[in-house]
């Protein structure tokens, strides 16, 4: 069955109007693991809406080390900076699980949003639950373990896939993290050995959803919560 727009929960959750309005100019569009969205300080074309995708923002130094500041999946929308002024961003936006997103010209993204109507308050909502998870995965590398930062990133990615399962090496999760390969080698393996997942050949599994997240710190519970609070959880069907 293809995507539908509604599959995301921002779409979802617009009134039927405004909804019809956008439709036309949705575009359904492939996003392969490890696609780049939108690179640092380019100005942006689009806002990529995603259903079964996620795309991770990251800050990249000088030197090639990079670090992801937050996950957008079917909770959100990947280009923010277009509604809100700046048009472009220092970070930089790479899907991370592969899967579809609906892609929307800022043009037409920028005219429904200057509208002030329903659009407008859900991408300023929005805008509010993203900031917190960036600033609570500031806190979190800093003051907590690598296998804490890890079982809250476990977390926030199966929340915004339609399975508990993802494909990722550690690698990739260590550049996600801005840590070293072998603290997340030896984080898995802990995870594993618990039984809380299973992992082969860049393929995880969550098995045990409730330890995994008494495992984690508390920065999952308050990103979790502000979303909840601010944005709509589940779509309608269509």
């Amino acid at each position: 069955m293809p995507d539908s727009p509604k599959q995301n929960h921002l779409l979802a959750a617009l009134p039927a109007a405004e909804f019809e309005r956008l439709r036309p100019h949705l575009e359904l569009v492939d996003m392969p693991l490890g696609e780049v969205v939108y690179e640092s300080g380019r100005r942006l074309g689009s806002v990529y809406f995603p259903t079964t995708s996620i795309v991770s923002l990251l800050y990249v130094l000088e030197d090639g080390a990079s670090a992801e500041i937050a996950v957008v999946g079917n909770d959100g929308v990947v280009g923010i900076s277009i509604f809100m002024g700046g048009e472009s961003t220092p970070s930089r936006a790479v899907v991370q699980s592969a899967g579809g997103a609906w892609r929307l010209p800022a043009q037409r993204m920028k005219a429904e949003f200057t509208r002030g109507g329903a659009m407008q308050h859900l991408m300023l909502r929005y805008t509010q639950a993203l900031i917190t998870q960036m600033a609570q995965t500031a806190v979190c590398n800093r003051h907590h373990s690598v296998d804490q930062q890890l079982c809250r990133w476990l977390l926030l990615s199966i929340d915004r896939l339609p399975s508990p399962q993802i494909t990722m090496t550690q690698e990739l999760i260590a550049n996600m993290l801005g840590v070293r390969r072998e603290g997340v080698t030896e984080a898995a393996g802990k995870l594993q050995k618990a039984g809380v997942i299973s992992y082969q050949r860049g393929f995880i599994k969550v098995l045990d959803r409730p330890r995994l997240e008494g495992m984690s710190c508390e920065c999952y519970a308050v990103v979790r919560r502000e979303t909840s609070r601010l944005l709509p959880t589940a779509p309608s069907a269509g």
